[in-house]
């Protein structure tokens, strides 16, 4: 009987981190694995988003963005980042970061060139390389401090090579690319022609005087760089699906062609909700940081309490974990009895790796949640016994 399934689909599973959200509405569990916030997004935005409605902004918008979104891009990359970048067309909005990613890779890469990628990664960036009929080659981050290596990274490039995808603060384990690691990865983009492909959506969640940087700000990569960003996570609403890429013209008018058959546009009313929202000011981003500060201190304290041997995240919102030392067969067994026997939910850390195996001592968790929900973890995490045997 033919296959009605393609090869393509068939070589990656669904998202792990969006099945253990699943699990954990089915044991009434605390929701520690996926990546969105328990708390109200800031109510101006909301309000701005009703007004955009009740203005009847309800059609579709320009397919690449309206114009006030793109002009509100524009002002904040050259605010913070030091780029000007020309909103009529070096901006592309999308339906949030994730359509970003796929949209641009499909857009630059052809079938059988290799996109590098750091791993641990974000789970989507391996399928996103499979659907463009690329081949991914994958650089190991390693721990305590999540550094590459750079002869390694040298060997990988090729005249073969046309992207690599770069995520900073990185999900999941919190790592904040350095200027020296961002200069010697351009370096190496300029010398071969390619690409840099960089998620920054957790841009403004920093800790320890941690500086974000923009490859896109070094000497030569603002025409080889495409910066994707959004409003998910900023601003606490990963609803709705919002986000965008920079790029320069070139690069944009392929991506925009692609983006234009894949979703057509983002929705119309909450464009111009976000371009409100790029407009905060500057304590708004300050507060942001302190806020999600004061959580991260908080359940490193408590996992370390429990005997989970931590990582800490120099940004973003999670914290890598290790449980190798602890009584389970592996990660996904770990996850598992902590979802179904402690009622918190986490992500087993092999979904972050080309190799399961890689990953099998880790578990992450997500800390983007008031602080009495994380309050509520702490104690059912008092009762974890990871030195029993587990029986299921």
């Amino acid at each position: 009987m033919k296959e009605f399934s393609s090869e393509r689909a068939m070589s990656f599973t669904e998202s792990v981190i969006r099945d253990m959200t699943r699990v954990c509405l089915k044991h009434q569990g605390i929701n520690l694995a996926q990546g969105f916030p328990d708390f109200p997004a800031p109510a101006e935005i909301k309000e701005a988003a009703i007004r955009a409605i009740r203005a009847d902004a309800n059609q579709y918008a320009i397919t690449w963005g309206t114009p006030a979104l793109r002009q509100a891009i524009a002002e904040k990359f050259v605010r913070y980042n030091g780029v000007a970048m020309d909103p009529e067309k070096e901006i592309t909005v999308c339906c949030g970061s994730t359509e970003c990613m796929i949209a641009s890779l499909m857009a630059i890469v052809n079938p059988g060139e290799e996109v590098i990628v750091f791993e641990p990664f974000y789970e989507n960036y391996g399928p996103d390389t499979i659907l463009c009929g690329a081949r991914p080659r994958f650089i190991t981050l390693h721990e305590p401090g999540w550094h590459f290596d750079e002869q390694e990274l040298t060997r990988t490039f090729n005249n073969n090579t046309k992207a690599i995808v770069i995520n900073t603060p990185n999900n999941p384990t919190g790592k904040v690319f350095s200027r020296e690691e961002l200069q010697f990865i351009a370096n190496l983009c300029l010398k071969w022609g390619v690409v840099a492909v960089t998620d920054e959506i957790y841009e403004h969640i920093l800790y320890d005087g941690t500086r974000h940087i923009s490859i896109a700000s070094l000497p030569g990569m603002r025409h080889q760089t495409i910066t994707i960003n959004s409003i998910s996570k900023t601003y606490s609403l990963t609803g709705w699906r919002v986000g965008w890429a920079i790029a320069a013209k070139r690069l944009t008018a392929s991506i925009r062609k692609v983006h234009d058959f894949l979703t057509v546009g983002a929705a119309h009313p909450l464009q111009e909700a976000a371009a409100a929202a790029l407009r905060m000011e500057p304590s708004y981003y300050q507060t942001l940081a302190e806020e999600y500060g004061e959580r991260r201190d908080f359940l490193l304290k408590v996992l370390e309490d429990v005997g989970f041997r931590v990582y800490r995240p120099g940004g973003a919102y999670y914290i890598m974990t290790d449980v190798g030392h602890f009584d389970f067969k592996d990660d996904v067994d770990c996850a598992f009895y902590l979802v179904e026997k402690i009622g918190v939910a986490t992500v087993p850390g092999s979904c972050f790796y080309s190799r399961p195996e890689r990953g099998m001592t880790k578990v992450r968790f997500a800390f983007p949640k008031k602080m009495e929900t994380l309050q509520q973890a702490a104690e059912r995490l008092k009762k974890f016994k990871p030195h029993l045997p587990i029986c299921f």
